[in-house]
């Protein structure tokens, strides 16, 4: 083994991982299962027919503790904190003071007094420095490694953590409470990465593969890997932190301005007090201040078009660049994200990718690929 491999962080599940005979990979520092012996396609139209089970436990999980940990986060990121109400869920970004972004996460409101909140695994060491640098005197920051964390994604997700958690199928998309489940005390959200309806479920590390044990010998659950979280989140249109996301990306250039409420842009009652806010309301309020525009992609031929693959305009000029691509298995092409001068930016614009030298025509195709069912009740 090499020495790059031992270096490699492991999950409460790795054992179980290497039980079920998954392929391990290295990702945001932990060995990470890429797939299982069914593989990505199978493991993919599994859970968008039945129900999957994602290890997603290198996220990181922390909660801000204090009377005014909403308005010290607040002034982190553009993004209503103040207004949300207790037992729901937001979409939150991270920014420089450039308006770049430093990672994309998840907030929850437990109570007036208190946020839990999850980034992503290869920024989470980065993110708690940030956060208790900017916002450490106000609240207490406190990470939670000593947690696992599990995702249960697909149509019958809801059947199957109701029989192990009855009162869970009330949950609606982006809210969440804490529920017993196979005798883990377990913090439960109504979401996920997927695009499908599901679960992401918060657990003591010590318990986590208990949990798991059970959720896989219910009938309708497989486990899947990392291979298919990507497919599935690329037919959804979300974004992945690293490749559609990164500290040069401003939320207008990502297509992101969806998550940053009225009251915290220009004319809102909090406008602005964010890091980068002058160059993220300028955008908002000004699109063609925007030198690129992050677009879906669709090929028309079979031809795989992954990134970093150039893209280029009918007369060879290049215009931009794909940032995540490959096969769709749900709708059976060669789909992809890229970030395209605006000019091109229109859906149904043709451009061409450049794959091993060959041009693959592609068209801008709007986003999310796969239409999702989230249960909003």
């Amino acid at each position: 083994m090499t020495a790059a491999a031992t270096d490699l962080k492991t999950t409460p599940l790795n054992a179980l991982h290497l039980e079920l005979g998954a392929r391990m990979v290295p990702f945001a520092g932990y060995s990470m299962p890429v797939q299982y012996p069914a593989g990505l396609i199978a493991e993919h139209r599994h859970t968008r027919t039945a129900a999957g089970l994602f290890d997603v436990s290198h996220m990181g999980q922390l909660r801000l503790v204090g009377p005014a940990a909403a308005a010290a986060f607040e002034t982190l990121i553009p993004v209503d904190v103040l207004g949300l109400g207790v037992g729901k869920q937001r979409y939150g970004l991270l920014l420089n003071e450039d308006g770049g972004i430093l990672d994309d996460l998840m907030f929850f409101k437990e109570s007036e007094d208190s946020l839990f909140v999850i980034v992503n695994g290869a920024c989470k060491v980065a993110d708690l420095a940030h956060i208790e640098a900017r916002i450490g005197q106000r609240c207490q920051v406190l990470p939670l490694p000593d947690r696992g964390l599990l995702a249960l994604q697909g149509p019958q997700a809801a059947a199957v953590l109701a029989r192990l958690a009855p009162g869970t199928e009330q949950l609606v998309f982006m809210t969440g409470g804490n529920f017993r489940i196979a005798g883990a005390e377990c913090f439960v959200t109504r979401s996920g990465y997927t695009g499908e309806d599901g679960f992401e479920i918060s657990v003591p590390a010590g318990e986590a593969e208990a949990l798991a044990r059970q959720l896989l010998a219910q009938p309708e659950v497989a486990p899947i890997g990392l291979g298919a979280r990507n497919s599935l989140r690329l037919e959804a249109g979300l974004c992945l932190y690293g490749n559609d996301l990164d500290t040069t990306t401003t939320p207008s250039e990502a297509g992101l301005n969806w998550a940053i409420q009225k009251v915290r842009r220009t004319g809102g009652a909090r406008a602005g007090g964010f890091p980068g806010a002058g160059v993220v309301l300028a955008q908002i309020d000004d699109p063609s201040l925007l030198a690129r525009k992050r677009v879906g992609l669709v090929a028309t031929e079979r031809v795989p078009v992954r990134e970093p693959a150039p893209l280029e305009n009918m007369d060879g000029q290049a215009v931009g660049q794909v940032t995540s691509g490959l096969l769709s298995p749900t709708v059976n092409q060669p789909i992809a994200m890229a970030y395209v001068r605006p000019d091109y930016a229109a859906p149904g614009t043709e451009l061409f990718a450049i794959v091993r030298g060959k041009p693959v025509p592609m068209k801008v195709a709007a986003t999310p690929f796969v239409p999702p069912r989230y249960f909003r009740g």
